[in-house]
Parts: C-alpha cells; sequence; structure tokens
C-alpha cells in the first residue's frame, strides 16, 4: 500500500471558490492512485504561477516527510512556471510524482522546468514588443472596448489552441531527443508520445515519419 498527499493549485479566488481546474485535477490523482492506495490529505493553493510563495505546498511537503508518504501532484505546470522552484521541489527529498508525467525523473522534470519558464519569458518579451509597436503606430492601447465580444472571444481561443500546440511540440521534442539517447527506434517512441496523450500540430497520433521529421527539422 501507498500513502499520498496530495497537492492542488488554482490560480484565482474565483477558481478556488467554484471549483473549476480544482475537480480535474482530483479527478486526475485519484485515477493514478490505485485502489489499495491512501491518499492521505489533500493541500489546495489559491496562487498565481508566477509566485512561489506557496504555503500550502511546503505545508505539504512537510506532512509527506513526516508520514513517510509520496507527494502526488496532477499536473507538473500546476507547479509553478519557475525552474528554480521546481528544482528546489526536486532537491527537497520528499518523494513526489505528477500523475500526468509518472515515468517523469529528475532530468526530464529539470528540462520541463527550463522550458516552462522559458516560454513564460518569451511570451512576455513578445507581448512587450508587440505593445511597443502597436503604441508606435498610434494605436491606442488598453480599451477594450475596441473590440467586441465576438472578436475577443475569438481571439482567446486562438491564443489558447496556439499556445497548447507550441507547449505540446516542444514538451513532445524533449522527449524524442530523451528517447533517442536511450536508443528508442522512432516507432516506441511514436508509441511512448501516443500512450502519453502528446498530438501532432495537425492533431493527430503520432508515427514514426513524423518523429523523424521532428527530430531532423529540430537540427
Amino acid at each position: 500500500m501507498r500513502k499520498y498527499i496530495a497537492y492542488y493549485r488554482v490560480s484565482t479566488k474565483m477558481q478556488g471558490q467554484s471549483g473549476l481546474g480544482l475537480e480535474a485535477q482530483r479527478s486526475s490523482v485519484r485515477q493514478f492512485v490505485k485502489d489499495h492506495d491512501l491518499i492521505l490529505e489533500e493541500f489546495t493553493e489559491v496562487e498565481s504561477g508566477k509566485k512561489n510563495n506557496r504555503v500550502e505546498l511546503i505545508t505539504a511537503i512537510d506532512r509527506a516527510k513526516k508520514k513517510g508518504a509520496t507527494l502526488i501532484i496532477a499536473k507538473l505546470d500546476r507547479l509553478s512556471r519557475n525552474a528554480a522552484f521546481i528544482f528546489t521541489l526536486r532537491d527537497s527529498g520528499v518523494d513526489f510524482v505528477c500523475a500526468d508525467m509518472p515515468e517523469a525523473n529528475t532530468l526530464t522534470i529539470g528540462i520541463f522546468a527550463v522550458l516552462a519558464q522559458h516560454e513564460r519569458e518569451l511570451i512576455s518579451s513578445r507581448t512587450k514588443a508587440a505593445l511597443k509597436a502597436k503604441k508606435e503606430q498610434g494605436h491606442i492601447l488598453g480599451t477594450p472596448g475596441n473590440l467586441t465580444m465576438d472578436a475577443r472571444s475569438k481571439g482567446l481561443k486562438v491564443r489558447q489552441q496556439n499556445a497548447g500546440q507550441n507547449k505540446q511540440n516542444r514538451q513532445a521534442l524533449t522527449l524524442i531527443k530523451i528517447y533517442r539517447e536511450k536508443g528508442y527506434t522512432f516507432q516506441k517512441i511514436a508509441d511512448e508520445l501516443n500512450k502519453d496523450g502528446y498530438i501532432t500540430r495537425n492533431g493527430r497520433a503520432f508515427m514514426k515519419g513524423t518523429v523523424h521529421h521532428l527530430l531532423r527539422t529540430s537540427n
């Protein structure tokens, strides 16, 4: 029997009160935990992903150590988009697992942490550059009335879709390189990616040719 301490994070107080996102995390954790295992306690943090002041997480880590339990997290990106923070968790000595990446080790979790932070820095840099360009062109910024509700909704959907696809491809490429170093064939890598739920930019399952193309074009 394995014992777990579960940690969940939501970004806003509204999400914390409504359960948006929280129930999905709980469901993911409960599906991961075997029938004969136990979730001893659950801790929920309401905090921005950019901040590292996580009182509930520190408490969860401490409780896991004292009870000889494994800290379980629904999604790696629910921890933080700051690489130093994830490295701190990794080096804390507590046994932990991510339900969405159960086979992750200290190497892969470090790589994903660096990618996540790099992505946040790129987004911030591009946003500042775009706003500066708009301002120089004479556009008035910060005026929501300039957009219709329909336009705003469509724009949000496109941004969310692009962000998801870009992140998926970067993570998939990172895993492809790791698997190749381990001697995996292109077909075996494709099978592993499909098993973990990764999809191509076109929304399709990975095939050995897709894996080979993605690896070749990245060099």
